[in-house]
């Protein structure tokens, strides 16, 4: 399957995701939040078209992190942008640390620096492999926990409902 295909679970439960999180701070109407949701759609599958390795899938892990922290993630701005949200309102709408890693496979997102990682979405992998142990994740999400001094301790699935 072309990789627009494959992507398609992992890239409408990532834009679903950020349109929740929108929904859930209210004052958006469905229409927008709609629109919204089919922009960033749009918008990551662009921006992973060449980025997306299932067999490696920890591979381009940091390219295709979303962040909010002190600044927008571009894609997430530029969906907003075409709802008429500036930046400042996505701030205010948006939690302020924000890291979704959207990666083949898994769907997952943490909110703070020292929050826990929550998976939105896990799929078995082709060919029957079990999903790796999280020691051995070289990916953004490695790089963010170098230096902390809390472990993150637990783990909490998350079910998501399209």
């Amino acid at each position: 399957a072309p990789a627009g295909a494959a992507m398609r679970t992992e890239i409408s439960t990532a834009a679903a995701f950020v349109t929740r999180l929108l929904r859930a701070a209210g004052g958006i109407g469905e229409e927008q939040l709609r629109c919204f949701r089919e922009c960033l759609q749009e918008a990551l599958r662009e921006h992973y078209k060449h980025h997306w390795f299932p067999l490696v899938p920890s591979k381009g892990s940091g390219y295709r992190c979303i962040r909010i922290n002190h600044k927008m993630d571009p894609l997430v701005g530029k969906a907003a942008g075409m709802i008429g949200l500036s930046h400042e309102r996505l701030f205010q709408l948006l939690p302020s640390e924000l890291t979704l890693w959207v990666d083949p496979f898994e769907v997952s997102y943490r909110i703070g620096e020292d929050g826990s990682i929550c998976v939105l979405y896990e799929s078995p992998q082709p060919g029957g492999k079990t999903t790796k142990p999280l020691e051995s994740r070289t990916s953004c999400k490695e790089e963010w926990r170098i230096g902390r001094s809390s472990p993150s301790k637990n783990y909490n699935m998350m079910t998501v409902s399209s």
